[in-house]
């Protein structure tokens, strides 16, 4: 008997109208080094800690593959490639000076979106995107901040130099690996040092003496590197997992019950393209990762009893979903902008001078 439910338009507009649905979309995502189980692999390294490594209550070792930050980056700029641009707005801003007039970044390449400080350096579209998170704030429609930049909503955002709106990620994916040991590493850098003569040496290290300067950090002498962090080895699962919340898409809302059905639908529909796209895998240098099964089996979890569960990696699964992903964003009327913004040194400076305002990279 097959365990999965057949998915259809009708079901996933089930998930964004009915507000006694499914909480939640969840995928369980097994993976691999690609040298194959028990093969090393180069977790993030942090500030003061190191790799991200939790020791649970029996000893068993966790540690952090890539975070929720880091996936989200990772996931919003396949709204920029061909098979789904025209599903969200194109909104470029010129960063160029005198020297490099047409330097331009997507805001789908902004770490915090809607809520970056490019997008706050900006002459027109920082006012645009201020009078929609004060419509959000105001009235709860997010239907202007949708018309600019609905992957701020999907991945979440906070208007931290602004009107402080903080919204949920209705999208949420980080990467773990379970029962961890960690590697250690040393080398040695060997310079040209030794092959040179006497006379040779001679004028370097008095030259070094003459600048205040060591050979070995112009690269004439050997430099010995102290024990540092070799990667890890997980003995246990790595697991992606990828949660769509439900319960958050509810709670967004439109000026009017046709317009909040058009709003949830069209997030739902960006929602499921971000989950379900093939993302490359290779995270750092060191960390190259692939898909363990030929086929994900999501879970759409009930509020109460026994979940349901679809299989969504399949073309035919993943074609409907792209159609229902257009057929959304034609109901809900994306429109592609008419013209580059550009970036304002002023205005980067004004914002400079707000010493009241915090800001968080965690908050990515």
């Amino acid at each position: 008997m097959n365990p999965y439910q057949t998915l259809s338009h009708d079901i996933i507009n089930q998930w964004a109208d009915n507000p006694k649905g499914p909480v939640a979309l969840i995928l369980k995502q097994k993976l691999l080094p690609v040298d194959g189980e028990g093969g090393v692999i180069f977790p993030p390294t942090y500030a003061d800690i190191g790799y991200s490594i939790d020791t649970l209550s029996d000893g068993t070792k966790v540690a952090q593959i890539d975070s929720v930050p880091s996936q989200a980056n990772r996931s919003e700029p396949i709204f920029m490639e061909d098979d789904y641009k025209h599903l969200v707005p194109q909104i470029e801003i010129n960063l160029g000076n005198k020297d490099d007039k047409e330097r331009k970044v997507s805001i789908l390449e902004l770490a915090h979106r809607a809520g970056d400080a490019v997008v706050r350096s900006t002459d027109e579209l920082a006012g645009e995107i201020d009078e929609a998170f004060k419509t959000l704030l105001r009235t709860h429609n997010a239907v202007p901040l949708a018309k600019l930049a609905p992957t701020s909503l999907i991945y979440g955002a906070w208007d931290s130099r602004g009107t402080q709106v903080k919204r949920p990620r209705l999208i949420r994916s980080i990467i773990r690996a379970a029962d961890v040991e960690v590697l250690h590493t040393a080398a040695q850098y060997n310079s040209v040092w030794k092959l040179l003569d006497d006379d040779q040496k001679k004028t370097l290290t008095d030259e070094a003496k003459k600048q205040k300067v060591k050979l070995s950090v112009k690269g004439f002498n050997d430099v010995p590197a102290p024990k540092g962090l070799g990667g890890i080895i997980a003995r246990g699962p790595i697991t992606r997992q990828v949660t769509i919340n439900l319960i958050a898409l509810q709670s967004i809302r439109g000026d009017s019950a046709e317009s909040t059905q058009n709003l949830k639908r069209y997030l739902l529909g960006l929602a499921l393209i971000a989950a379900t796209a093939e993302t490359a895998l290779y995270l750092r240098e060191g960390c190259l990762l692939r898909c363990a099964d030929e086929a994900d089996a999501w879970e759409a979890v009930t509020r109460r009893g026994a979940p349901q569960y679809f299989s969504l990696s399949a073309a035919q699964e993943l074609s409907l979903i792209k159609s229902y992903a257009e057929q959304a964003a034609v109901a809900f009327g994306v429109q592609q902008p008419e013209k580059t913004y550009q970036f304002s040194i002023k205005k980067a400076k004004e914002l400079l001078a707000k010493k009241e305002e915090a800001d968080s990279d965690a908050e990515g």
